[in-house]
């Protein structure tokens, strides 16, 4: 639109007429005149359509919240009794001289112009491009992407580089995609970029890096979606002290940067064994705020020493991490004598109680990865049919190696005091993985499942 004004610019417009577009936020007809409240993606002002405007007047009769209009007014400054100090445009106001209504809006389901934490999540969810014109949501997306520029630009800084890796690729237990080209084949999704970071350090990038889209097929946890964001990262001819240094320094100008209203509890970030911290407090992401009712004290802390495996409910062997993380320096040893005693080179960042992500040293000699595979129970055969490619690539000079990942939604909730990730996520699923608005997951027709070669059984 030519010659629009934001809503924000106002201020600098003290008598000069402009043109505004936007949301109607708040309306009050005082009989001789009209009162509105015009929201755009930059704030919020104050209009005023008076009876000499007689064309104007009578559109603002008709006028509705959430009606998407154009104004063309004059910016007058306020009296001095109406001035509202220390908001934005809290002292002047619209004189609307002219209306057109872009387009007209239903009554809403909810409010829009009050937070809506209150309000039932499922109706929020149905109608979540409503729920996102709330002053609150807004503010959470738009703080998201600082958090997430803040994020890109402080790698790139450091000679990181962002490399996109494939979203249909190979694995077990995630959502799969069927083929329609290869019948009885399938894609997955994957639930991070593990293989491909480690292959690109293989191929010599030395440090790279993504804001990656993964995928986690499992049962649904109120603090866990389907699908969610991390800030993925890895470096070669490193060591863990490398790697934990580089993450503190990122986080705390993070902070200084984007909150600065914030305060880091201790720096450096405590260090804790995941031992100690099983025994101190019970579990292994400690909350080590002085005082947890202040909404910005800000507790970070590494656990480290983890073990390397554990056993699962059906008395399996599994890696406590993944299995591409290498033994804690000394304990390769106990690989062969007491595999459960050795501990991993690797590392979790928490912040207030929550696990923000975490990382590890890799692996990158072929025989000590295939007998990883081979305490985790894995056959000679599956081992190299699952991950032939990646041993097969560390016999080409495969550099040592390691990293971090940490889920921006979680950052993002912690950061901007809210209970859950779904409050900072613009279209998430529900606690049970489901998309209210969308209506997915749903079922696809006959024809798409003959197509695939895939016969659905209830």
């Amino acid at each position: 639109m030519r010659n629009r004004t934001y809503i924000k610019d106002l201020n600098t417009k003290t008598g000069s007429e402009v043109t505004i577009a936007g949301w109607v936020d708040v309306r009050r007809d005082q009989g001789k005149m009209v009162f509105m409240d015009m929201r755009d993606m930059s704030g919020k002002v104050q209009c005023v359509v008076l009876p000499n405007h007689v064309e104007a007047i009578e559109s603002a009769k008709e006028v509705r919240t959430e009606w998407v209009l154009k104004m063309t007014g004059i910016v007058n400054k306020r009296p001095e009794k109406n001035v509202k100090a220390g908001i934005l445009n809290g002292d002047i106001e619209l004189e609307v001289t002219a209306i057109e209504v872009l387009n007209k809006a239903e009554t809403p389901p909810f409010q829009i112009n009050v937070d809506t934490i209150g309000i039932n999540e499922d109706l929020r969810m149905k109608y979540k491009y409503l729920d996102l014109r709330t002053e609150r949501m807004q503010n959470n997306i738009r703080m998201r992407d600082k958090i997430a520029s803040f994020f890109r630009g402080y790698m790139h800084k450091t000679d990181f580089i962002e490399i996109e890796t494939p979203i249909l690729t190979k694995g077990s237990r995630e959502y799969v995609v069927p083929s329609r080209l290869f019948n009885g084949e399938f894609y997955v999704l994957p639930q991070s970029p593990q293989q491909f970071k480690q292959l690109s350090m293989v191929a010599g990038f030395e440090k790279y890096f993504q804001i990656a889209h993964c995928m986690r097929d499992e049962d649904t946890r109120g603090d866990r979606q389907p699908e969610f964001s991390q800030l993925d990262y890895e470096m070669s001819f490193v060591e863990q002290e490398d790697v934990i240094l580089y993450t503190e320094d990122m986080f705390i100008k993070l902070i200084e940067t984007v909150y600065p209203e914030k305060k880091i509890s201790t720096i450096p970030f405590p260090r804790i064994t995941y031992a100690e911290s099983m025994e101190k407090y019970g579990n292994d992401k400690p909350d080590m705020r002085q005082d947890k009712n202040d909404p910005n004290e800000l507790a970070f802390c590494w656990v480290v020493d983890f073990p390397m495996f554990e056993k699962n409910s059906d008395g399996e062997v599994q890696a406590v991490h993944h299995p591409f993380t290498a033994p804690k320096v000394g304990d390769e040893h106990l690989l062969e004598t007491d595999p459960f005693k050795a501990r991993a080179n690797a590392y979790d960042l928490v912040l207030n109680g929550y696990e923000l992500g975490g990382g590890s040293i890799r692996i990158h000699q072929r025989e000590l990865q295939n007998r990883i595979f081979e305490l985790l129970g894995l056959s000679k055969e599956t081992i190299e049919a699952r991950f032939g490619h990646i041993l097969k690539s560390f016999e080409f000079g495969a550099p040592p190696h390691g990293g971090c990942a940490h889920g921006i939604d979680r950052i993002v909730m912690i950061l901007q005091n809210e209970p859950n990730i779904r409050e900072v996520i613009a279209f998430p699923k529900t606690g049970e993985g489901k998309d209210l608005m969308m209506g997915s997951p749903s079922e696809i027709s006959e024809k798409q499942l003959k197509e695939l070669g895939i016969q659905v059984k209830k």
